[in-house]
């Protein structure tokens, strides 16, 4: 089985593509990666970033898509509303089966793009996605609302566009995920470390591997929330460390 990752490239390998593959990789299918951005940051500080072109992003897509079967891809890091527009009509054009991570702010504390990605994402790419899986800031900002407890985080996963996985790093751990209208809430430990960089790219391409793989989407979150849990608790160099 064949994926793709759809990102930019993180150069301590903790976040982006690099950690997509590497990800990928643990849970058993082969990753492709698209560059959409060059970033220089660690796990402790975000200092720049260059974009890719959106034509070179394209090439890149059409060039492993012309050598590759593949139907399950997963979006980090997009930077603009036009490279959103590219990638969602590469969804189209190719009929791939795409997880979404809304990815907007760094863990390190940088802002990894240009303008705010909001209405590009509801208006073009989410309705083309079959997850997203925004932090509860980038969920705020998807559905306009504020995120104090659960069952506004419930709320926002009814307002955004999209099956959506509200991620509970910032409620206390609690996860609330909304797959055609059936919520399941999900309390995991938060646990006491540094080695957090990264963890909601390493969600998202778990969920995208396992789901690859033919688990349901349902399972493939859980499954992928028992993985990113699993590689915080092993996490060293202020990342996450896969044990499966």
């Amino acid at each position: 089985m064949i994926v793709m990752s759809i990102a930019g490239v993180d150069p301590s390998a903790g976040a982006g593509v690099f950690a997509d593959l590497k990800t990928f990789q643990a849970i058993g299918v082969y990753g492709t990666g698209i560059v959409t951005a060059l970033t220089a940051q660690n796990p402790n500080k975000f200092f720049s970033t260059q974009p890719v072109s959106p034509d070179y992003i394209s090439e890149q897509i059409d060039s492993v898509m012309d050598s590759y079967d593949i139907e399950f891809i997963k979006t980090g890091m997009l930077y603009s509303p036009e490279i959103i527009k590219l990638v969602t009509r590469k969804i189209k054009e190719y009929d791939l089966k795409a997880v979404v991570d809304p990815v907007m702010v760094a863990t390190s504390g940088g802002d990894l793009t240009k303008e705010d990605l909001a209405n590009a994402m509801n208006k073009h790419l989410l309705p083309k996605s079959i997850l997203t899986t925004p932090n509860v800031s980038e969920a705020e900002k998807l559905s306009g609302i504020k995120i104090k407890d659960k069952e506004d985080a419930i709320k926002a996963t009814e307002l955004i566009n999209c099956n959506c996985f509200v991620t509970g790093g910032h409620m206390n751990g609690v996860n609330v995920i909304n797959i055609d209208s059936e919520i399941t809430i999900k309390k995991q430990e938060l646990l006491k470390t540094d080695n957090l960089h990264g963890s909601g790219c390493n969600l998202s391409s778990a969920i995208t591997a396992y789901f690859a793989k033919n688990n349901s989407l349902i399972d493939s979150c859980l499954k992928a929330m028992d993985y990113v849990y699993g590689g915080i608790k092993n996490g060293n160099y202020g990342t996450l460390i896969a044990k499966l």
